[in-house]
């Protein structure tokens, strides 16, 4: 019987049963995928290296992952699921420095950065990889947002700021150069990214606009005009 080719199978995630055997394979799995992935990138990863490294049989690995698109797209989602620690130093703008802090050590350390990168620029060249980086930065957004909620409950942030967005604004330059550009990525970067998007975060920007019902009256000239971000800010009595 001749074995399946990548182009007969499709994509997918399998969803193993919690615990036993099917997460022992699954955890194997992943880890042969992440070690191939980084030894030979996108265009050297096959079914057969990994299967070899992992010591489960490839068609136990077509039939639950479908090739090596869903074996991307699920070593994302497996890293998607570890926990990240996040900083409470009680300062918005301190927190969201430590956090690209560590995006940038992650993706400049000679000897972490390697499997990330690799991992990342594979799952850009297939729709089920692209649609596991997405899920995966959104789960890392979700977790990260805690930093700007406690911000929130501390009265530093507005009510009902956008959290995930305060996070995506801080980390965003950090990928934009990292994965678009190719510019050189330092810690100065990182730490301004974190400081404009405290700054953007305590101006309002990420919190709804205030609705006025007078909007249609209210004077326009530019020193009567209300700057957006105002209704934040206490005025002088």
């Amino acid at each position: 019987m001749n074995e399946p080719t990548l182009s007969d199978q499709q994509p997918r995630t399998p969803s193993p049963r919690p615990g036993g055997r099917s997460a022992r394979v699954r955890a194997d799995v992943v880890a042969a995928t992440l070690a191939e992935v980084t030894a030979k990138g996108y265009d050297g990863l096959t079914v057969e290296a990994v299967a070899a490294r992992s010591g489960v049989h490839k068609a136990t690995l077509y039939r639950r992952w479908g090739g090596i698109d869903g074996l991307v797209a699920d070593a994302l989602t497996a890293s998607a699921d570890q926990p990240w620690p996040l900083p409470d130093t009680g300062d918005l703008q301190e927190d969201l420095r430590r956090i690209t802090q560590e995006v940038f050590s992650v993706f400049t350390d000679p000897e972490q950065s390697p499997t990330p990168t690799a991992l990342i620029s594979a799952a850009q060249r297939s729709d089920a990889g692209a649609s596991a980086l997405r899920d995966f930065f959104a789960a890392r957004h979700h977790q990260a947002a805690e930093v700007a909620e406690r911000a929130v409950t501390r009265g530093e942030l507005p009510a009902g700021t956008d959290s995930a967005e305060v996070i995506r604004a801080a980390t965003a330059p950090l990928y934009y150069r990292l994965f678009v550009t190719g510019e050189a990525l330092d810690a100065r970067t990182a730490e301004r990214a974190a400081d404009a998007a405290a700054l953007a975060a305590r101006a309002g920007l990420f919190a709804p606009t205030p609705t006025d019902p007078e909007a249609d009256t209210a004077p326009t000239t530019p020193d009567q005009q209300p700057r957006r971000g105002d209704w934040t800010t206490p005025q002088p009595s």
